[in-house]
């Protein structure tokens, strides 16, 4: 380009144009550098957990054969128990890392306030008045795992195999209650005096997620939490037959209900699913 300043049958046109674009040169980088540094970085993409696709209830009733529909039922339940296992240990990893820091004598940033604060409220704890470390403790106490033997027994048990009207009309597989007006489907045997309705769901995953958070935080199943934590202290794996023990007020039926629980474990081998998730 320099080269023809020097060429002598170069135009003056040309020149200027030449003597236009160096000077501009500078001016251009000049902006581009100023542009780049105004920029954002890329935002670091957050790493999420895959929704479990929610999928339509199977037709557990035209399955004849026993064996067959128990291997479906445990097939389709199992995948959504799973994830929602996976999703509670993120959670729980979260809480032990900031009771960690809180024991080295720092302090939480203010995104892993924010973290810390939505969990709170997803565990009701929110209005505890708790010190900071108590509260990471209690949530320890909540935030934790279902075994996956124990809650597809209870599916199971509470679906009729997933055969029940609640579970094919309200997808709801573990037999929750709700007392609002128009929030379920209304028993067919409710007492005239009861107001309950056997609460609806939109989908499968929303019912499994909803009986994790009923056990995680209701405070009829206490005990079944203080189970669970003392054999998190011992480093012992989490004993679904155990924790059965503390689902004493789940059913009206008590301890037979526990008991038919126990046979739905033993008999399927449930026990052997357990241990996907810790």
């Amino acid at each position: 380009m320099f080269r023809l300043f020097a060429y002598p049958r170069a135009s003056a046109l040309v020149r200027i144009c030449l003597i236009v674009i160096l000077a501009s040169l500078p001016l251009a980088l000049v902006v581009k550098a100023r542009k780049d540094a105004q920029t954002p970085a890329e935002p670091e993409v957050p790493v999420v957990l895959t929704e479990v696709e929610s999928n339509p209830l199977p037709d557990f009733d035209a399955i004849t054969n026993i064996d067959l529909k128990k291997e479906t039922f445990f097939g389709f339940f199992q995948h959504y128990i799973e994830a929602e296992n996976a999703r509670i240990l993120v959670r729980r990893e979260n809480l032990l890392s900031f009771s960690d820091i809180l024991a080295d004598g720092g302090d939480l940033s203010s995104q892993e306030m924010a973290t810390l604060n939505e969990i709170v409220v997803q565990y009701r704890l929110q209005d505890s008045g708790m010190p900071l470390q108590d509260l990471i403790d209690e949530l320890l106490v909540r935030v934790d795992i279902i075994p996956v033997s124990l809650a597809l027994a209870q599916a199971a048990n509470e679906s009729a195999w997933g055969t029940s009207r609640f579970a094919r009309e309200g997808n709801n597989i573990f037999g929750q209650w709700c007392f609002d007006e128009g929030c379920g489907l209304v028993p067919g045997q409710r007492a005239d005096d009861a107001s309950h309705e056997v609460r609806s769901f939109s989908s499968v995953e929303a019912s499994v997620r909803a009986y994790f958070r009923n056990l995680n935080t209701n405070p009829t199943y206490e005990y079944l939490r203080e189970l669970r934590a003392q054999m998190r202290m011992k480093g012992k794996p989490l004993d679904s037959r155990a924790l059965a023990q503390g689902l004493l007020r789940y059913s009206e039926r008590g301890h037979v209900y526990i008991s038919e629980l126990y046979d739905i474990i033993r008999v399927n081998d449930l026990l052997a699913l357990d241990g996907q998730n810790s």
